[in-house]
């Protein structure tokens, strides 16, 4: 539903969810032995960085799934929370699997919709301001990026295939695609219906759960336009981070 502006005349969305429960194994590999939340961009724990962004984007409660050194990570975390937010860690006890079953350990928290991030993706505060304002309810929305010649590891990137704002397919693999995942949703409560029909042998990913959505027509693409965001998964990936919001920090 929108109003006469054109703007989502929904509810606001004031509840996130954030997956911090995997190891980083990746970025681990430059000696660091911190966990993925932890580690710096320019000086800065990078979970530092999101929970400023959803402060300022008016969310107010955040659930946070933790698993791989949870107590170090929450009793780092703690120190860096806005005091806007209310933070409820989520114990996800089979970290090691797919980010599917990190969600599903945030099922009996959430009130839908609400926003889902990753705790290794940096993003351009209009990215979450223009996806809380453009949600629609009861849809899978995911922020996408057109900017195909600007990913910096392409081959690792979730592609996206779109049909007018649909999203018809999504895989890192995927042949044809005009878009890239940027990792930042509005979600419908219906997800975890759907994370559950595709789990398998006890794990699933989200991807999993989106593209049977995506079946469903229930997944539309937000373009970002020019803004700018980093998935960090790799010591090379965290270089290029630090130098996009250097750049920005000089520009503000």
């Amino acid at each position: 539903m929108t109003n006469d502006s054109g703007l989502s005349s929904a509810p606001r969305i004031s509840e996130a969810v954030i997956l911090m429960a995997g190891s980083g194994s990746r970025l681990r590999t430059n000696g660091t032995t911190l966990p993925k939340p932890l580690v710096p961009v320019l000086g800065r724990p990078m979970i530092s960085y999101t929970l400023e962004m959803l402060a300022r984007a008016d969310i107010r409660k955040v659930h946070a799934v933790v698993g791989f050194q949870k107590q170090l990570v929450m009793a780092h975390v703690r120190p860096l929370i806005p005091v806007e937010l209310d933070v409820r860690f989520i114990e996800n006890r089979d970290w090691q699997k797919q980010n599917g079953i990190s969600v599903l350990a945030a099922a009996n928290h959430v009130t839908s919709p609400f926003l889902l991030t990753m705790s290794d993706h940096l993003f351009d505060q209009s990215m979450i301001d223009l996806l809380l304002r453009t949600a629609v309810p009861d849809q899978v929305n995911l922020a996408i990026d057109r900017k195909l010649d600007s990913i910096f590891d392409l081959a690792d990137a979730m592609k996206v295939r779109t049909c007018g704002d649909r999203i018809i397919a999504m895989g890192k693999d995927l042949p044809s695609y005009d878009a890239i995942d940027t990792g930042l949703f509005v979600c419908p409560a219906d997800i975890f219906g759907y994370l559950e029909r595709v789990r398998k042998n006890g794990d699933c990913s989200l991807a999993d759960g989106v593209r049977l959505m995506a079946g469903a027509n229930k997944v539309r693409g937000v373009d970002i336009g020019d803004a700018w965001w980093q998935d960090v998964d790799t010591p090379e990936m965290l270089q290029r981070a630090e130098e996009q919001v250097q750049a920005l920090a000089q520009f503000k």
